[in-house]
């Protein structure tokens, strides 16, 4: 084969410290759109880029090249110092929690998975961030210290 062809798409989803709800709704979309910047400059996709006060979640295509990772980190890095910069009143407080949740989505999955990340706020009416979090690990399989969720 002279080419190499990947379809891999991603949901990732990060919170505040402490779950602090900071994300002010009168600027997170500007900050959805500061995320999707980030993502277009790693040469990743993002399909959507959505949260409410106190995480984001986002559905992203990488290529093969792109650690998941170092893309989550380099992201996580540059949010927190325009968020910083742009907003005083985070000067030195605001900061993401350590570490981030990801999931691998097929591609019949994408659309539906872009969809429940855009209705985000009216999701959340509902559920919080907690209920959902372990929802999605307890469908994923993924093994967790329940401890360590709150």
């Amino acid at each position: 084969m002279p080419s190499t062809y990947t379809a891999l798409h991603y949901h990732v989803i990060f919170a505040t410290k402490n779950r602090e709800p900071c994300l002010g709704g009168d600027w997170r979309g500007d900050l959805h759109a500061y995320v999707g910047g980030i993502l277009k400059g790693m040469e990743a996709h993002p399909l959507g880029v959505r949260g409410v006060a106190d995480h984001v979640h986002v559905l992203v295509s990488m290529r093969p090249t792109v650690c998941l990772s170092d893309c989550v980190r380099e992201l996580k890095k540059s949010a927190t110092a325009w968020v910083r910069e742009r907003y005083p009143q985070f000067q030195r407080r605001f900061q993401w929690q350590e570490g981030y949740s990801a999931f691998t989505v097929s591609a019949s999955a994408r659309e539906p998975v872009r969809r429940y990340i855009e209705r985000q706020e009216e999701h959340h009416r509902k559920k919080t961030f907690s209920e959902e979090l372990h929802e999605f690990l307890e469908r994923s399989g993924v093994a967790y210290d329940p401890r360590y969720m709150d």
